[in-house]
Parts: C-alpha cells; structure tokens; sequence
C-alpha cells in the first residue's frame, strides 16, 4: 500500500494500525517522485483549510449533540414534566411582581409560555395582555401581527409598544421580531403559586443555601451605591 503512494492515514483506514507503528514499519520505504508530489499537495490543502476545517467538524459535532439530547425527550411529555419546565422557564425569564408577566424575544418560548398558561391555569390566549420593545425603523402593526399568529393573543389586546430610541451603538444580534412581554391579567396568587412550586423542586438545595447564607450574612449588610450626577 506504501508503495503505491499510500499516506500513512490512507493506511491506517484500511488495517487498522498506529501512525507510529506504521512509522517504523515503512520508514526505509522510498516513494516515487509523483507520490511524494501528491502527498506533499494533499497536506498544503489540510493546512490551507485547517482553521475553516476545524470549525465545521465542530458545528457537525455540535448538531450531533444536540439531536442526540432531543431524541432523549418522549413525547408526549407528562403533565408534571409540563408544569415543572414552565415554573423553572418562568422562575428564571419571569417578572417577580405583583403580575405574572414574561419577557423574550425567542417566539419558541414565547409559545411554550403561553400553552402553559392556557394547560396549567386554564387562562385562554384570548384573556392575556402583550406588550412590544422595538425598533423605531420597526413596523409596531406587522410586529403585533406577528406575535398575535405565534401566540393566539388578539392584536387588540396588545398595548402601547416601547419604541426604542436610536443608538449609536453596534448590535452584534438583531431582533427582528422586537421583544413581547406577555402579562396575565389578576395572577397574583399564581405568581406565589409558581415560586412554591420551584420551592418544591428546589428543597433538597434549601438547607445548604440557608447555612451558608447565614455564614455569609455581613454582605447583605453592604451599603447600596449611591448615584452621583456629574456636571
């Protein structure tokens, strides 16, 4: 195989052996002028592609992954698994007031949010307020039409969108579609309700977190920073 211009990686796909096996087997065998000119071309393209080559075995990598982690999930997913993913999304994404209320961009779990309200509260889209953050070169009306398809929330149910001044600056991601808060009308004691939940999930961690909260207790006592105006 050596002799007829075989790369040592070209062999070691055939039978199997180490690059350093093969080394000090065919160390003494000398290659024609034309295979050393062809192996000498194919390696100037592995280095000139090198970095472009890396990175594309690495995002092949990383669809793999994730389709393997997605294949993990059995659908359809169970009614607890269902209630315990929106308090965790919402304990993480969700407003701590007085209002259940939910801000993001990403309309996928937008729509997980809004089936879970429907699922766990029994609270139709129909019932539920929105309001946009966008752009002033954004169309308010397209953007509220949008949402409204996603989500099943009328358009008349949305309010005043906050349209954001122009900025200087350079956003790295556009959000195309604005951000949507979504807010639950009188949801006071859900918003309780779901904290009680995430309490429940997170007890086993409640007694370690307490311990060491009250070891550390002198940082709570860190004055607030105090806003100075400069003239």
């Amino acid at each position: 195989m050596r002799n007829s211009g075989l790369s040592y990686n070209e062999i070691r796909s055939t039978i199997g052996v180490s690059k350093s096996t093969l080394s000090s087997w065919l160390k003494n065998i000398r290659l024609k002028p034309e295979y050393r000119k062809r192996l000498y071309t194919k390696q100037i393209e592995i280095l000139s592609r090198g970095p472009k080559s890396q990175k594309e075995r690495r995002i092949k990598e990383i669809e793999q992954i994730i389709k393997t982690a997605e294949n993990e999930i059995t659908h359809p997913i169970s009614f607890e698994a269902f209630r315990f993913a929106g308090a965790a999304l919402y304990w993480a994404e969700g407003s701590k007031g007085r209002m259940m209320e939910i801000t993001n961009s990403d309309p996928d779990l937008i729509l997980f949010i809004v089936r879970w309200i429907e699922k766990v509260f029994k609270i139709s889209a129909k019932n539920l307020k929105a309001r946009l953050n966008i752009y002033p070169q954004q169309s308010d009306l397209e953007i509220k039409k949008f949402w409204s398809e996603i989500t099943n929330i009328p358009v008349e149910n949305f309010g005043k969108s906050y349209v954001k001044p122009f900025s200087t600056g350079y956003r790295k991601n556009n959000l195309y579609y604005g951000t949507i808060r979504i807010e639950v009308p009188k949801s006071a004691n859900m918003v309780h309700q779901v904290f009680g939940w995430t309490r429940g999930l997170l007890k086993d961690n409640s007694s370690k977190v307490l311990t060491v909260k009250k070891t550390w207790h002198h940082l709570i006592k860190t004055q607030r920073p105090v806003n100075l105006k400069i003239k």
